[in-house]
């Protein structure tokens, strides 16, 4: 790095405390999204609510993972997010949260538009030699829309941040406002266990992922199960807005090559990454990865370019019609819209396509009750993620149907089929009930 370029970073360093205090009454703050938080910052800027120094800020932010006292401040902060984590759902919780419904291929509007940003904290990489940083594990998502509109931009450098590749994956000091040290692992998430009746639904849909395939997988055990489990195929793609363990070893294990794609062909191409430390140690500084922000990743024209693209997303309930809520409880904001919906109708574009959307037959609550995911009618409140028309394959343990090309009636029986054996005789009854049957 050349003097001039360390003469600048030394003029534009400042402890957390002094970046936090420039953030004045009425001022809208972002502090980072999923693996890229400032966190040490937004901690700071809490202590500063906390002592009531400050009337009311507005928060924006994504998948917070770490307890912040911003979260649970609703006097005197007001917090948006385009995708609630454990974060979010503290602040909704204690009535600090405003949650707007968006797509990730879209998720440009909420940061230009919805929330824009007045000062923004963006945690990054150490510099390169061009005093070049890159936006981490999972900025090059949505960071490109803050830092292209906000008035004021601290990085806060972080060792722990990998320098990942891509498309606008990079902010140069002099962009920035100022910068802050502070060294802090991201939120590491560990794989959940494998149960024998996720195990028998990633068999299903195994089965159906050719040699070859580009392959999506979203949060949570079974796309996990699925991806672990793709260790039997050969030249696969990656086109998928997230990064995971298991496509890691995929990768490493040589299952992946990308070598079949139309789209950025030997590439895994990514928007954000949640896993273990292993994974973010992987990611960095690799050149087989490629990072791009979510209206690219999640366009649903660009993934249709990949023939036998091939997206697996999970569900919280499925009614007979085929509508799946993905995203809230009743009604009761639980993550967010996200890319559901995206890959659901860009794989079905591709050539060879195919979109699963895979649940357990039941779920058990905290109270220890057991209900069924396929129900005849969605819970009082709930609001739809991907609607009955778009979605294609439906799987549980007990099958894998095709609902695309069926009937309303036919829809119906296909579903009670894959319902729980406890459940199926009410849900004949009250599709009989509805005129469905």
């Amino acid at each position: 790095m050349t003097d001039e370029l360390k003469k600048l970073f030394a003029e534009k360093t400042m402890t957390a405390a002094e970046a936090a205090a420039l953030v004045k009454d009425g001022d809208t703050v972002y502090i980072g999204t999923c693996t890229s938080v400032a966190y040490e910052i937004a901690r700071k800027l809490g202590e500063r609510v906390e002592a009531g120094e400050l009337g009311q800020i507005r928060v924006g932010c994504s998948n917070i993972f770490k307890d912040l006292a911003l979260m649970e401040s609703p006097e005197h902060v007001r917090v948006a997010s385009s995708f609630m984590g454990p974060g979010e759902r503290k602040a909704l919780k204690c009535g600090a949260l405003e949650y707007t419904s968006i797509h990730l291929s879209q998720v440009d509007l909420f940061y230009h538009d919805t929330w824009p940003t007045d000062i923004a904290f963006i945690d990054v990489s150490l510099p390169d030699e061009d005093g070049y940083m890159s936006l981490g594990a999972t900025g090059v998502a949505m960071h490109p829309f803050v830092l292209d509109s906000a008035k004021t931009i601290i990085l806060q450098i972080n060792k722990y941040a990998p320098y990942v590749y891509g498309t606008q994956n990079l902010v140069h000091i002099s962009q920035a406002d100022g910068v802050v040290y502070f060294d802090e692992e991201p939120p590491a998430v560990d794989n959940i266990d494998e149960t024998p009746e996720v195990k028998k639904i990633s068999e299903l849909i195994i089965d159906r992922i050719p040699d070859g395939a580009c392959v999506q997988l979203g949060i949570g055990n079974i796309g996990n199960s699925v991806g672990y489990g793709l260790h039997v195929r050969n030249d696969l793609g990656l086109h998928t807005e997230m990064m995971t363990d298991s496509m890691a070893y995929l990768m490493k294990n040589g299952n992946v090559t990308n070598r079949c794609k139309s789209y950025m062909p030997g590439k895994t191409v990514a928007s954000f990454t949640l896993g273990s430390r292993e994974l973010y140690h992987f990611i960095d500084h690799n050149p087989d990865m490629f990072y791009q922000p979510f209206p690219i990743v999640n366009d649903p024209r660009l993934i249709s370019l990949n023939d036998n693209a091939v997206s697996i997303n999970s569900a919280i309930e499925i009614d007979l019609y085929g509508q799946v809520v993905a995203d809230n409880i009743a009604g009761r904001q639980f993550s967010g819209v996200g890319g559901q919906l995206d890959f659901v109708k860009g794989v079905q574009m591709a050539k060879g396509g195919q979109s699963f959307i895979a649940v357990t037959s039941t779920n058990t609550n905290r109270a220890g009750i057991r209900r069924s995911r396929i129900v005849s009618r969605l819970a009082e409140g709930s609001v739809v993620t991907t609607p009955r028309a778009e979605v294609q394959h439906v799987v549980t343990e007990y099958g894998l149907v095709n609902l695309k090309k069926l009937t309303q009636r036919g829809r119906a029986e296909a579903l009670i089929s894959l319902a729980h054996p406890d459940y199926r005789d009410q849900l004949r009854e009250d599709a009989k009930k509805l005129g469905l049957l």
